[in-house]
């Protein structure tokens, strides 16, 4: 049940019709970062242990 290309190409018309050309990198940015935080805190990392790992 995965996505396929004809798919991707629907969702990203769709986005660029709503959001537009501009505002679309901005977005995946924020999805971006939001997927790395979500993953760091699945794997029990937090921003503090790896400010503690960094000194």
């Amino acid at each position: 049940m995965a996505i396929g290309p004809g798919e991707w190409f629907i969702i990203i018309v769709v986005a660029l019709l709503i959001f537009g050309p501009k505002k679309l990198p901005e977005l995946g940015r924020a999805a971006g970062t939001t997927l790395r935080e979500f993953k760091k805190a699945l794997s029990g990392e937090s921003s503090s242990d790896t400010e503690e790992k960094l000194k």
